[in-house]
């Protein structure tokens, strides 16, 4: 069984018992989160208008961090403009433990 679930403006396919980076969540490591449900999949197919009522998936904060660096390099021909910026962007690693439907 799988579900497409919602956080962060981006949304991901997952099963129990996998490993995402997200958009980082205000919430402590160790902690329960929970993801409202767009679409359930596997024997049966469920899609929500928005969401699947009575469905949730559950998933455990593993850590908090910050992506790699990538650089930002702004340039105008001939014109005498550079810019050279990077930027990490952060992240929450979280485990899915459990699929209701």
């Amino acid at each position: 069984m799988y579900a497409i679930i919602v956080t962060g403006g981006k949304q991901y396919r997952v099963s129990e018992g996998d490993v995402i980076f997200i958009e980082k969540l205000e919430a402590e490591p160790d902690s329960e989160v929970t993801f409202p449900v767009l679409f359930l999949g596997g024997d049966k197919v469920v899609a929500g208008t928005p969401e699947v009522e009575g469905a949730r998936v559950t998933g455990k904060v593993l850590q908090h961090g910050r992506g790699q660096k990538i650089i930002v390099y702004k340039f105008k021909a001939k014109k005498n403009y550079r810019r050279k910026q990077g930027h990490r962007q952060p992240f929450t690693k979280v485990e899915i433990t459990g699929i209701t439907a």
